[in-house]
């Protein structure tokens, strides 16, 4: 049996730093209003992992927690203001990383495109991944 691959990752000042044993979720670019504006960028990368997974090695006390109008919740670096987590409460299971707070280097490659209906004018996406108006499921 092959041992669990561990992956670790960091705000920018890295006070916060975590570490997710096992396997790693989806990866999908996100393109919503609150994303993209809380990230200051055209789309927000996020990596699905089970919060059992997820141990905060440094820096937990660090973070603090913004509730969206929509029910998301995003913590990030109180010094630095790196996100690096990202949730929604009807869903305990499942956290979602900050793809580029990974540390550790990752073969995923964002799977979809999703809440392209709230996509920026300037950025075309050219990669030829399924793109979805909100979730995969809707």
């Amino acid at each position: 049996m092959a041992a669990e691959q561990t992956y670790e990752g960091s705000c920018l000042c890295r006070r916060v730093r975590y570490s997710v044993k096992g396997p790693l979720g989806r990866m999908d670019n996100c393109y919503c209003t609150d994303c993209r504006k809380s990230n200051a960028a055209a789309f927000a990368t996020y990596i699905e992992v089970p919060w059992s997974s997820l141990t905060f090695l440094s820096g937990q006390d660090n973070l603090t927690t913004h509730a969206a109008e929509s029910g998301t919740r995003r913590s990030f670096c109180r010094t630095c203001g790196s996100i690096v987590t990202c949730w929604v409460e009807v869903d305990k299971s499942v956290i979602e990383l900050t793809a580029a707070t990974l540390d550790t280097p990752v073969a995923l490659r964002p799977r979809s495109h999703i809440f392209v209906r709230s996509k920026v004018s300037w950025f075309d996406i050219q990669d030829g991944a399924p793109q979805y108006p909100t979730t995969e499921n809707k």
